[in-house]
């Protein structure tokens, strides 16, 4: 992928993906080169490291969620895992629109009703 596409993406500062992908270089995490089909640009892939990244994260997450739902049961596992997927099933979780149209974020319908 190139530089200029990342930086094109969805919530993406074009600005700022230069900093970014520096840092990510400057970890070993990226390669940063001449795109073979225009020199103009540079193409970005995962190093090695890089690939490694998503493993350890998911490690450590797994992790975390064993410490921090040590005190459920495993049906309760299940059942918690099971909520929070219904959850981000939401196509917007955490946001409503107010009778006057305009979003508010993390009220339930219930008080926009009341005018919370």
């Amino acid at each position: 992928m190139s530089q200029a596409e990342l930086g094109r993406g969805p919530g993406n500062d074009p600005k700022d993906m230069a900093a970014i992908l520096n840092d990510l270089q400057n970890d070993g995490r990226v390669i940063r080169a001449p795109d073979a089909g225009d020199r103009r640009k540079n193409a970005i892939s995962l190093s090695p490291s890089g690939e490694r990244r998503p493993l350890q994260t998911e490690k450590l997450g797994r992790g975390a969620n064993e410490e921090l739902t040590a005190a459920l049961t495993p049906a309760e596992r299940t059942r918690l895992l099971a909520l929070l997927a219904r959850m981000l099933e939401q196509p917007e979780p955490c946001a409503s629109t107010g009778p006057d149209g305009e979003q508010r974020a993390g009220l339930p319908s219930s008080q926009l009703a009341q005018g919370a």
